[in-house]
């Protein structure tokens, strides 16, 4: 669809949901409660439909709301459905609300729903004038991007996940190293991670200056915790088939203790895709004690262990060969069993000691310690001296010997007759181990002991990312009146990640020479073949390191400061951050190449950086209000792409500089209790970017290392979210968003070789400029209904739209070096620079779900969710291209695909006390 068009009916869209209302007012009490326990509740948004007032419902549940005779009060709260009451009486009143009956599983999607919790509202029970915008109140646009849209690979502005940051308890857990937050860590532990605050975009989260991307803040206190139990078991058809989850949460109590405690296993010996298993656990400790009305002292110790088979993503060809869209290579039969070859297995727990202290009925201090640490790591398969075991590899490939009828006969019909041919054949790994009787001297070329055995000539090798990581973190917050709030903080992360490779399994063999096989090849001098030449000619045996070992050091110091200033019309914000950071490399094997660059330590890289942004919000009346928000920022470059190859040395990318982000977006945002809706146009630019790849180049005949700097994205378009209620029971919601995002540069690049000091290029240009960002939807839609039931059971259906589909490039076809050999009218010009457009498709998802109530003590739920209903197993939802290629022969590595599941269920039965 033409983005203009889609761009032009969403300002429609909106334009029906502007809503105004009047009348005369008073001032109301009441309290909000719990329908399971009657206990209160805090941070419950309560606003009137005739605009009259909104108000948050203090610690003990109560509120004090401007309204009158008639009007309808609308009273919100994560996981509790949406509660309408009409005034009728001058009088206090009690409103009861009840558990929402959703309960889908967050862990399927990398999108967190960004939600408000009672930390961000503390003390701002009432409110006399136009109150404030809630950033934190829910957005259907941006959890409609989480569970429909995000299993298409949407991302809401383009963004990557570093550029989000996700911190618990206020302690910041992005990974220091690439800058991403990973679910994963807390996988499962659904119950205890839902009490979260902050934003989508460019706003405020009083834990932290956030990044462009927006800020979320998991709250897992023990005392924010009331007293409850509850049991789930769930059972899916997507990457496990079962899950089971405890929690159970004391609150305060009478001694001043708080103590919650969850755990959960997700497990399926194969998921959706054959070949891969899922075994994941999850624990959860937390315990609070109060001391006084000023101190408590909280402790939380989590951890998720898991180990899955990996998926595998292949060519068109492939997946057509085998009749199969979710084909995975990574497997194949041992023993008459499914054996994967691309195992990971991660458990990096995280601990938390923090103490609370309020300094005065106005102001609060939480300081805190953490530390994480653990291991992670993905095996793969390694050979020498041997053919490639990969079943997809090129030369099994029919597509390989193209102008060769005879051969792409003969492979066509290997991957046709016999189905044990596209996958992993162990039996052939083991019976070339076990008669490969080899001897060597375990010292090469000194007096050494020579040793005789079979020399593995396949084996399984894990690629190891282990870490720890120390935060101090200190975080301040002062309501210093009705028109200005401050906070602020600092913290300090120090970071070690232990980056190495372990021999997993020999398969048969009795040990494994650690020599690299292609500097066998590019050096006449045996010795230059050694990993490590400390210890020369080693035999490994599993469990030991070998290829390369060194460890990435990173410090990061940050301090922050934010002001919030709230006025009868219009509120605003500023925020001002600072930042320092130092990383450095360590190697653990003197590489023979690199003599001088690859052993100890290397020298300290320092960079410092600063962001500054605001946002200014006019309240045309209390449910129409028009925001905007800014941000320029400087980034220090994360060291998985400041070396050129950190494997074995420790040589800089030239040029190494911060990154500059900037930008901005502006929002009409109408909140009424029918309807709920933003409009949001945003633009940001990411400039001064490195991008670095190793990959055999095949013009240059050799393994190199691929580097790109001043790589410029720009990242504009427009948000959509309405939510409509309807009637009292039924709610339809209408969802959009499209952009544009696009390389904004013409980067240079630099080729080295890996195996030396040789650049083989250093001034040539990448003509990536309004080339699409790939391997993600830029374009989404939604339209859905539900039903409600006084009778607690609900039903609804959404229709999803997904357009603008681009798979990712490989810069160096976009060279001029890639097209000499052509002329602009040959056909082969326009396969080679041409960005592959994917086609657009639909989606039709249904849940439904019914609760019931027992002694008014217990609670029952169950939720039933299908997506992609009509089993669509053809949408092809992301790819890329291989940057190894031909232009001889464009079909020889050509790009991979990733599909979208088809029809897949999700059952949940919880019970709750």
């Amino acid at each position: 669809m033409n983005r203009t068009i889609f761009t032009l009916m969403l300002l429609v869209v909106f334009s029906s949901g502007v809503v105004m209302a009047q009348g005369e007012d008073f001032q109301l009490r009441g309290t909000v409660i719990s329908s399971e326990d009657d206990s209160p509740l805090p941070g419950v948004y309560v606003s009137s439909m005739r605009a009259l007032g909104q108000a948050v419902t203090d610690d003990n549940g109560v509120f004090i709301i401007t309204t009158e005779i008639g009007d309808v009060l609308l009273f919100e709260y994560e996981n509790m459905q949406d509660k309408e009451i009409q005034v009728d009486q001058i009088a206090d009143i009690t409103v009861s609300m009840t558990p929402s009956l959703e309960d889908f599983d967050e862990s399927d999607f990398e999108l967190p729903v960004i939600t408000l919790s009672t930390g961000d509202i503390e003390g701002d029970a009432q409110s006399y004038d136009i109150s404030r915008l809630l950033q934190g109140s829910r957005d259907v646009y941006v959890s409609t991007s989480g569970f429909d849209f995000g299993q298409a690979r949407y991302r809401i502005r383009g963004y990557s996940s570093e550029n989000n940051a996700v911190l618990m308890n206020g302690i910041p857990v992005n990974d220091m190293e690439t800058g991403r937050a990973y679910y994963s860590n807390w996988g499962g532990l659904n119950d205890v991670t839902r009490l979260t605050e902050g934003y989508n975009g460019i706003g405020v989260l009083r834990n932290s200056f956030g990044r462009v991307g927006g800020a979320t803040n998991i709250t897992v206190r023990a005392s924010q915790f009331g007293e409850s139990s509850r049991l789930t078991y769930s059972l899916a058809n997507r990457s496990y088939n079962n899950r089971i989850m405890m929690t159970h949460a004391t609150g305060i109590m009478d001694n001043g203790w708080a103590v919650t405690v969850s755990g959960s296993r997700r497990w399926a010996d194969e998921g959706y895709v054959e070949g891969a298993f899922y075994d994941a656990w999850g624990y959860f400790f937390s315990v609070e004690r109060i001391i006084n009305s000023d101190h408590s002292i909280g402790f939380v110790f989590l951890g998720a262990p898991s180990e899955s088979g990996g998926r595998g993503v292949a060519t068109q060809e492939a997946y057509d060969l085998t009749g199969n869209n979710y084909y995975n290579p990574n497997w194949g039969y041992q023993n008459g069993e499914k054996r994967n070859a691309r195992v990971g297995k991660y458990h990096q727990p995280f601990s938390i000691l923090s103490h609370y202290w309020d300094l005065s009925d106005k102001t609060t201090v939480t300081t805190s310690a953490a530390l994480s640490m653990g291991r992670g790591g993905r095996t793969a398969l390694n050979w020498y001296d041997a053919p490639d075991p990969r079943p997809d590899y090129y030369r099994y490939m029919p597509s390989n010997y193209k102008g060769n009828q005879q051969m792409m006969d003969y492979y066509t019909d290997l991957w046709l007759s016999d189905p044990e041919f596209g996958q992993l054949n162990w039996d052939d790994f083991y019976n070339a181990n076990v008669k490969n009787l080899f001897s060597v001297n375990d010292a090469f070329g000194e007096e050494g002991n020579v040793v005789t055995g079979n020399r593995s000539k396949y084996m399984l090798e894990e690629r190891r990312i282990d870490h720890r990581r120390i935060t101090f973190s200190s975080n301040l917050q002062s309501h210093q009146s009705d028109n200005l709030i401050l906070s602020g903080g600092a913290n300090v992360r120090l970071h070690q990640g232990y980056q190495f490779k372990a021999v997993n399994d020999l398969l048969g063999g009795d040990w494994w020479l650690d020599v690299d096989q292609f500097a066998e090849r590019d050096f006449d001098d045996p010795d230059m073949a050694q990993t490590d030449i400390n210890n020369p000619n080693r035999l490994v045996e599993e469990g030991d390191r070998f290829g390369y070992d060194y460890v990435a050091n990173i410090n990061n110091y940050d301090a922050y400061a934010q002001a919030e200033f709230f006025f009868p019309k219009y509120d605003f914000y500023l925020s001002a951050n600072l930042s320092h950071t130092t990383f450095w490399r360590t190697g653990n094997m003197k590489n023979p190449r690199f003599p001088d660059n690859s052993y100890g330590d290397s020298e300290k890289q320092n960079f410092t950086n600063f962001g500054l942004k605001g946002g200014f919000t006019y309240k045309i009346t209390g449910r129409h209000y028009v925001t905007t928000n800014a941000i320029y920022k400087t980034r220090a470059p994360f060291f998985w792409n400041a070396y050129v190859s950190p494997r074995v040395r420790d040589h800089l990318v030239e040029g190494l500089s911060s990154e500059t982000i900037y930008g901005g977006d502006l929002s009409y945002i109408v909140r009424t209790p029918r309807i709920k809706s933003r409009f949001t146009l945003f633009m940001t630019d990411f400039n001064d970017q490195t991008w670095s790849r190793s990959f055999y180049h095949d013009e240059l005949r050799t393994f190199v290392n691929y580097v790109m700097t001043g790589v410029d994205t720009r990242h504009y378009g427009v948000e959509l979210g309405l939510d409509i209620n309807i009637s009292s029971t039924l709610s339809g919601h209408i969802v959009a968003g499209t952009g544009d995002y696009f390389y904004n540069s013409r980067p240079n690049v630099s080729i080295a070789r890996d195996n030396d000091f040789e650049v083989l290029e250093d001034q040539r240009t990448v003509y990536l400029q309004n080339y699409k960002i790939g391997g993600m939807t830029h374009t989404a839609g939604s339209v859905g209904l539900r039903y409600n039931s006084p009778r607690y059971w609900f039903v609804g259906v959404s229709t999803n739209y997904f357009d603008d589909i681009y798979i990712d490039i490989n810069p160096d076809r976009r060279t001029a070096e890639a097209l000499s050999e052509f002329a602009e009218e040959d056909g082969v010009w326009s396969d080679v620079i041409n960005q592959e457009k994917l086609n657009h498709n639909y989606t039709f998802n249904i849940f439904a779900g019914k609760s019931w109530r027992i002694q008014r003590k217990y609670f029952i739920r169950l939720n039933v969710s299908v997506n992609n209903l009509l089993d669509n197993k053809d949408f092809s939802i992301g790819g890329f291209e291989q940057l190894r290629y031909d232009t001889q022969n464009i079909d020889r590595f050509a790009p991979k695909y990733f599909y979208l599941y088809g029809r897949t269920f999700f059952i949940n039965l919880t019970f709750s006390m």
